[in-house]
């Protein structure tokens, strides 16, 4: 991170593989030791707020939530281990930078409707990598929502419309996987049309992440 005119700029943006829940409660995986030594040996600097764009929040049109106070730990996933549901993490909303990345969306001319999620909290794609990443919970936080049934010019556009959020001291993270939905294969080989449009579908979903997070590294 650098000062510019007064203001941090954060000056990398960074796609994260969140794994499976269990990420947040398995100390044998090496992504969760990665995550926990990220100030320590990715980014020291602390950001003004963070924008997480997670494969887990899908909508028709681009969603922000705009939390007031403390934002609510959403549990996504069924079938764990107990004591995955008692994990909190509290950190405060940035209804400021939900406003900023709508007034930037909208600005561009290219996305006429961008909605505000007052209630919405945080998602396992934003909370689990974040609670490694940042235990204090003491950044403000805002989610975007992504469109899988846009194509992958949509999301660029969107990527290249967010890029000035890195000169004011925002850090952007995409947070997702190559593969998802597992519940939806079928290993038995019954229904294999099925499975492949929806691993198609889901590995869509993470190609258009990442195209999101290389048009905001190439565009300083």
């Amino acid at each position: 991170m650098e000062v510019k005119n007064g203001g941090s700029i954060t000056k990398d943006t960074f796609y994260i593989s969140h794994g499976a829940p269990t990420l947040s409660i398995d100390d044998s995986l090496p992504a969760r030791h990665f995550l926990q030594s990220f100030r320590q040996t990715v980014l020291s600097e602390k950001p003004k707020s963070i924008l997480v764009i997670s494969g887990h929040w899908e909508t028709s049109d681009p969603t922000v939530n705009a939390v007031v106070g403390p934002t609510e730990t959403i549990y996504d996933f069924y079938g764990f281990p107990d004591q995955m549901y008692r994990l909190k993490y509290p950190a405060l909303g940035a209804p400021e930078l939900a406003n900023r990345v709508k007034e930037l969306l909208t600005g561009s001319g290219l996305f006429k409707r961008v909605d505000v999620d007052k209630k919405r909290g945080l998602d396992h794609g934003a909370w689990v990598p974040l609670m490694l990443m940042y235990p204090e919970a003491d950044i403000p936080v805002c989610q975007l929502s992504i469109q899988t049934d846009e194509d992958a010019t949509y999301h660029y556009n969107m990527g290249k419309a967010l890029a000035p959020l890195k000169d004011e001291g925002v850090l952007i993270i995409g947070s997702g996987a190559a593969t998802h939905n597992l519940r939806k294969m079928d290993l038995l080989g019954r229904g294999v049309q099925k499975m492949v449009r929806a691993r198609v579908r889901y590995l869509g979903m993470r190609r258009l992440l990442l195209v999101i997070v290389h048009i905001i590294i190439s565009s300083f």
